[in-house]
């Protein structure tokens, strides 16, 4: 008898499905087994541990259906999840500041490379103010914790295999300094081709870039408990890591948050907070967070279904992002580690290599545990708290003078009027970081400015200002130079200004 499509819809269709599950779990185990007979030993050892992560992402992939989230199940979270932080201050600051600050670890994620910013090497080498770079900020807000409240905050550094080597080399420099680093690294993945759903590498050799990927920040709780750094630290009595992206400058240590934490009484210790902040329309893709069959969730652009894109970047229905700072209990990691209890959402990414070929890379992102933990909230934190350099236009921020710097922390100059940062768009010209600094004499004066535009071959003088709304558009093959000390009050700027020496 032959089946029909009919037929299939009901039992034989799951037991084919299953069937179908089983082979390509059988020939992904095949596979990552050859590739590793081709490591050393010492290799093959940590690689070991990084595909046993891999295969347990890899059948969960396999079994979810459709996207991951019932849209109809999303609710707001209650009043009570997440509270704005001036509640949080409330609470005034530890009585002994040094015994709390002595239950903290801060944990940096220094996967990421420079290239988007037309960099080599790590993205946290690069200079971003005063020839500091975002490694050495980090340094400096640490040591001056450590200094002033006689204190013992280490830094732990969570490096990929794109990184860990020049971060290694450059870590020699803070030998002196008063703060204790670690450095562990995420897993290796291998990427996989999408149609047949097997690894494209052909060996573990380092040579082949493209066929391995870290699989996002959700890795950092296995690869933290996995490297023995997660005993280590619970041994020297630390209870709580503040995580955060290297890149994000307002991620400091809040004195406040750890009061809010180490001051519960233990049946309610607080286990996770999510810091998030208020969404403006730069924020659309940002995660949020719900409410989801009881529990605070971490929702994704990527987990939502395409015909509700629109409504999560709406600013109205989801008013807050999550930034990505995060407090952790340690404990709390180590028991849902030991109980295998992590349940974090797949994100899959789709990559095309220079070649043509379609992969796809299975990743997780580390606030997506928030559902596990117990008694988990989010503060909503100032704008400040985020300050993320993801592009030049961030650099120019920064660098400027709306900024003061002490100790490795930036905060808005008291001299600007308006606390929110001006919405600066710098063109295609400007992209690469060494191209960016070689078109400033000098980096504007920026107080007073509300949105600069400038697009095209552009370059700025020493002791340019810019107030108000300033656009400088160079049309193709025209350049303009903006004269040293000018100053550019609402105005726009365009077609062929060139200034030259005589």
């Amino acid at each position: 008898m032959s089946l029909t499509v009919a037929d299939l819809t009901g039992g034989a269709m799951t037991e084919f499905q299953e069937k179908l599950r089983q082979q390509h779990e059988e020939s992904m185990h095949r596979e990552l087994e050859a590739l590793l007979a081709t490591a050393n030993e010492a290799e093959a050892e940590i690689s070991r541990k990084d595909f046993d992560g891999f295969k347990k992402l890899f059948h969960r992939f396999l079994q979810v259906k459709g996207p991951a989230v019932d849209w109809a199940k999303i609710n707001r979270p209650p009043e009570d999840s997440i509270w704005p932080y001036e509640r949080i201050r409330m609470d005034g600051l530890p009585d002994d500041v040094t015994a709390s600050l002595n239950k903290l670890a801060v944990v940096k994620l220094n996967g990421g490379l420079g290239t988007s910013m037309g960099c080599k090497g790590p993205k946290s080498l690069i200079s971003v103010r005063n020839e500091n770079t975002f490694l050495d900020l980090t340094v400096q807000q640490i040591e001056h914790l450590n200094k002033t409240f006689d204190a013992d905050v280490p830094l732990v550094l969570m490096n990929s295999f794109n990184t860990d080597e020049d971060t290694k080399k450059i870590l020699q420099k803070y030998k002196h300094h008063r703060v204790h680093i670690h450095t562990f690294n995420q897993s290796r993945y291998p990427r996989i081709n999408k149609e047949s759903l097997l690894p494209i590498a052909a060996s573990m050799g380092r040579g082949d870039g493209e066929a391995w990927y870290p699989p996002g920040h959700g890795d950092v709780y296995a690869s933290f408990a996995n490297c023995g750094l997660l005993d280590r630290l619970l041994a020297e009595g630390k209870e709580y890591i503040f995580v955060s992206n290297i890149d994000n400058l307002g991620a400091t240590v809040d004195l406040s948050i750890l009061q809010h934490l180490v001051s519960r009484p233990a049946d309610r210790r607080c286990e996770f907070i999510m810091e998030v902040t208020d969404k403006t329309r730069a924020d659309v893709k940002g995660g949020t967070l719900i409410q989801y069959e009881d529990r605070l969730r971490l929702l994704e652009i990527a987990q939502v279904p395409k015909a509700h894109a629109d409504e999560f970047k709406s600013v109205t229905k989801f008013k807050i992002f999550n930034t990505n700072n995060l407090w952790i209990s340690l404990p709390a990691v180590k028991r849902l580690q030991e109980k295998n209890a992590m349940d974090l959402e797949i994100i899959v990414n789709p990559k095309t290599l220079d070649g043509g070929l379609n992969v796809i890379q299975l990743e997780t992102a580390v606030g997506a545990a928030i559902k596990s933990f117990n008694n988990a909230m989010g503060v909503n934190v100032p704008r400040s708290r985020f300050l993320p350099v993801k592009t030049s236009s961030d650099l120019l921020l920064v660098m400027s003078n709306l900024y003061s710097m002490d100790a490795g922390s930036l905060t808005m100059s008291k001299r600007r009027e308006f606390p929110s940062t001006p919405h600066v768009k710098l063109g295609g010209s400007f992209t690469k970081v060494q191209e960016f600094l070689s078109r400033f004499e000098s980096i504007p004066d920026m107080l007073e400015l509300d949105h600069l535009t400038v697009s095209g071959d552009v370059t700025f003088g020493k002791n340019v200002s810019l107030k108000g709304t300033v656009i400088i558009i160079a049309n193709h093959g025209d350049r303009i130079d903006i004269p040293a000390g000018a100053m550019l009050e609402n105005k726009i700027v365009s077609g062929n200004l060139r200034i030259l020496d005589h």
